[in-house]
């Protein structure tokens, strides 16, 4: 899991979730992130997106939040989808076939930027189990998909309205 991060010192661990009720339907994601003696929480809702996006939303965020380039990360995942596209190499495939026929490409372009700014490793997580921060952001990404979900998932929304006049 270590493999390739210099420091187990100075790693940065970022668990992450995303939710959506309905799926589509209002989302959210939260993330906590943990850097030594220092943890900062984050969670935002939308109001009508999917749970792959909010999952892959979630890391996005948390890895804009990391201001030293070249840092040691971890991010602790449930999402299968988000870890084995990074981790079994397809979604280095996608990005070379210039994402055809592959959903979340603006999602997965502007994770591409911020993952080879740093040194990242994904680890997927059991969700829903006995992981304290996994579960914390599953209560945050919850409570944002019903609380703060006015925002809007531009992209989606769009494809959304083209699929529905499509019909």
């Amino acid at each position: 899991m270590l493999d390739g991060l210099a420091n187990t010192e100075n790693i940065i661990s970022i668990y992450t979730d995303g939710a959506a009720r309905g799926n589509p339907g209002p989302g959210g994601y939260g993330a906590v992130l943990l850097w030594k003696n220092h943890k900062k929480e984050i969670a935002k809702g939308f109001r009508h997106t999917t749970n792959n996006r909010m999952e892959l939303l979630a890391v996005i965020e948390a890895l804009k939040l990391v201001k030293i380039p070249n840092s040691d990360i971890i991010v602790y995942s449930d999402s299968k989808y988000v870890v084995e596209a990074v981790e079994q190499k397809w979604l280095f495939d996608w990005e070379r076939i210039k994402f055809k026929k592959k959903k979340n490409p603006d999602l997965w372009l502007e994770f591409l930027k911020l993952y080879r700014k740093h040194n990242v490793k994904l680890q997927w997580v059991k969700g829903h189990s006995d992981n304290e921060y996994n579960n914390r952001c599953d209560q945050l990404a919850v409570w944002a998909s019903k609380n703060d979900n006015t925002n809007i998932d531009k992209v989606y929304e769009e494809l959304d309205q083209d699929l529905k006049l499509d019909l």
